[in-house]
């Protein structure tokens, strides 16, 4: 565990991510690549769906990330509130606009794949509804952060909203659990094979969702190597004016 905590110092985390961050961004790039291709081209239209089920290869990768993003940013608030590390509180900031995207994708491409399959773009669905609610609290967590001046303070305040938030990620994950009735299917990816896909649409589809992860990595270790640079910036641009 000590081991573990030398890397919240922001030197040894800029070190340890230089070095690590060229190789998640090429695997990243390799996975995204074969996934997509083998998703799209390479997989037959589906009996009932027809060529809309491709969407799975960004729709299902999106979704999860969206809702991960958010839950290690919770982790690294509550490392900020206990611990008082910097570098896991700017971490959570950098992850913050990405998982927004993720979002956003996850929204648009169920927009997409719900128009031919269900006749609408959209529905009050359990899972759609707390899903852009979600979103809701990404942009309000990001805006907090703009709108506080004093660094620590913004940490603190967003790092409650993370906590507030978390609450719709977990429905986003498990609302069709928890209501029986909507139209937003169940998991895609399960233990039960009735209830998982067939093997053709599985495994292009775990590699782009090991593209999607990689690439959450690598711009949320970038992201933050840019935010202490930022912090260190300022830190000099204010000690210059005192002196």
């Amino acid at each position: 565990m000590s081991s573990m905590w030398e890397y919240a110092n922001p030197k040894r985390f800029m070190q340890l991510s230089g070095t690590v961050l060229p190789w998640v961004s090429g695997l990243a790039a390799l996975c995204l690549i074969v996934g997509l291709y083998w998703g799209f081209f390479l997989t037959p239209d589906d009996f009932r769906q027809g060529s809309t089920v491709k969407i799975i290869y960004l729709h299902v990768p999106s979704a999860l990330m969206a809702i991960n993003a958010w839950i290690m940013m919770l982790v690294t608030s509550l490392v900020w509130l206990i611990r008082r590390h910097h570098v896991s509180a700017l971490a959570a900031r950098a992850a913050a606009p990405v998982g927004a995207t993720f979002t956003v994708i996850a929204l648009a491409t169920g927009a997409i794949w719900g128009q031919p399959m269900w006749g609408t773009w959209w529905v009050w669905d359990p899972r759609l509804t707390s899903f852009l609610i979600l979103f809701l609290f990404y942009l309000g967590y990001i805006a907090l952060w703009e709108a506080v001046e004093d660094p620590d303070t913004a940490a603190d305040l967003t790092s409650v909203l993370c906590l507030v938030g978390s609450v719709f990620a977990l429905m986003s994950r498990y609302a069709v659990l928890f209501w029986n009735q909507g139209l937003h299917q169940g998991a895609t990816l399960s233990l039960d094979k009735e209830e998982n896909i067939s093997d053709v649409f599985y495994f292009p589809l775990l590699v782009s969702i090991a593209g999607f992860v990689l690439l959450f990595v690598a711009l949320v270790l970038l992201r933050t190597r840019t935010e202490i640079r930022a912090r260190r910036l300022r830190a000099l641009i204010a000690r210059e004016r005192m002196a």
